[in-house]
């Protein structure tokens, strides 16, 4: 595989792992909740908190404007949400730290969920829903 279809592919799980937009991680970001969650390695600002503000830069960037750091930091998400949402506690999820948590990485675990790595992207998958749904709707007439 070419470095070129490893750029396509993180891009591509990266866009599907990462399913709040700029504006909304921007907001969550600001909140306390946001802030009271995460590990610091230093005593100051969580590690995933700074991911979101980088996850924001990246997702305002055009694909052919990625560097080599970029798609490294798109594995680092990637690979985050998918670990955590293997985790995903029983029960009422709304107010967790661990929602929160990947909320500052940029996957709300309350919205569509997360397709399994190697498979189709998340835009595909709900175009593919949107054509059953057209389909069942010809059919009834």
């Amino acid at each position: 595989m070419s470095s070129r279809d490893d750029g396509r592919d993180i891009v591509r799980e990266f866009r599907d792992a990462v399913n709040m937009n700029p504006g909304e991680l921007d907001r969550w970001l600001a909140t306390d909740a946001s802030k009271a969650v995460g590990w610091r390695h230093d005593g100051g600002e969580s590690v995933g908190h700074e991911s979101g503000r980088r996850i924001i830069e990246l997702l305002r960037k055009r694909t052919n404007q990625f560097t080599e750091r970029d798609l490294a930091h798109m594995r680092k998400v990637v690979g985050y949400v998918r670990r955590h949402m293997a985790q995903r506690p029983a029960g009422d999820v709304r107010n967790t730290r661990w929602r929160y948590s990947l909320m500052n990485w940029g996957h709300d675990p309350l919205k569509e969920p997360l397709p399994p790595p190697g498979g189709p992207s998340r835009k595909a998958l709900q175009r593919h829903r949107a054509a059953e749904r057209s389909a069942r709707q010809t059919r009834r007439g």
